[in-house]
C-alpha cells in the first residue's frame, strides 16, 4: 500500500507550478541561469525547458522579456525601452579605439590569438588594452591553439552577448549598429578588420580548421 504514497513524493508539479518557480529562479537571480542549473533547482521530473519555452512567448511584447544569453536565460528589459533605464551612477569609462576594434576584431574571428589580432590591425596590442577588456568581463581566454608555442586564443563572453542584448555570436551587428551602439565611431577601421554591413551575411569567423587543445 505504500508504493502509491512513494510515486506521489516524485511527480512533477504541474506546467503551472513550474513555470512559476522558473519564473521565480529568473526573477530572483543576478546572473544568468542556465538550464542545468534549473534542473538542479527544481523538484525531480520537472521540465524546465518547457516551462522556459511558455515563458518566453508569455512575456513577449511585454515590458520585461524572457531572453536567451549563450546557453543561459534571463529577464532583461524590452530593448525598445532601454532609454528609460537611466542610471544615476557615473558615466562609464569609454573604450579606447585599439580596445575597441581588439573587441570588434574578437568578435568577428573568435577564437582568435593576440598575434592574429595584431596581424588583422596593423599594429601591437598592447597588454593594457587586452586586460581592460578582460576586467569588463567582454572578452576570455580561449582554448589553445596546438601550433608552434601553443598560443592561446580569445573569444566574446556571455556577459557582452547580454550587454548588447545578443543571443549568440551569430546575431552580432554590422557596422551601422555597431555605431549606433557607441561601439565605433565614425572614422574608418583598418582595412584589413572585416566587419560585416547590414547587407553582407553576418556571420562571425569561427576558424574551424584550426586544431585546439582539449
Amino acid at each position: 500500500m505504500s508504493d502509491p504514497i512513494e510515486k506521489s513524493l516524485f511527480e512533477a508539479p504541474p506546467m503551472g507550478e513550474q513555470e512559476r518557480m522558473v519564473e521565480a529562479i529568473l526573477f530572483a537571480a543576478t546572473e544568468t541561469v542556465t538550464l542545468a542549473e534549473l534542473i538542479k533547482r527544481m523538484p525531480h521530473g520537472c521540465d524546465p525547458a518547457e516551462a522556459l519555452l511558455t515563458l518566453r512567448r508569455r512575456y513577449e511584447g511585454r515590458g520585461v522579456n524572457l531572453v536567451k544569453v549563450g546557453d543561459a536565460y534571463a529577464f532583461r528589459t524590452a530593448a525598445d525601452l532601454g532609454h528609460l533605464m537611466q542610471k544615476e551612477s557615473a558615466e562609464q569609462r569609454k573604450l579606447s579605439r585599439a580596445a575597441i576594434e581588439t573587441l570588434a576584431i574578437v568578435a568577428y574571428h573568435q577564437p582568435v590569438t593576440r598575434a592574429e589580432i595584431e596581424e588583422i590591425r596593423g599594429v601591437a596590442v598592447s597588454r593594457g588594452t587586452v586586460d581592460q577588456l578582460l576586467e569588463l568581463d567582454w572578452i576570455r581566454l580561449g582554448r589553445r591553439r596546438m601550433t608552434p608555442g601553443r598560443p592561446v586564443t580569445f573569444v566574446v563572453t556571455d556577459h557582452f552577448l547580454d550587454h548588447f542584448g545578443l543571443e549568440s555570436a551569430r546575431d552580432l551587428p554590422g557596422l551601422k549598429e555597431l555605431r549606433a551602439a557607441g561601439l565605433l565611431d565614425s572614422r574608418p577601421l583598418p582595412g584589413a578588420l572585416s566587419i560585416p554591413s547590414e547587407d553582407e551575411d553576418q556571420q562571425p569567423s569561427t576558424g574551424q580548421s584550426e586544431l585546439f587543445e582539449d
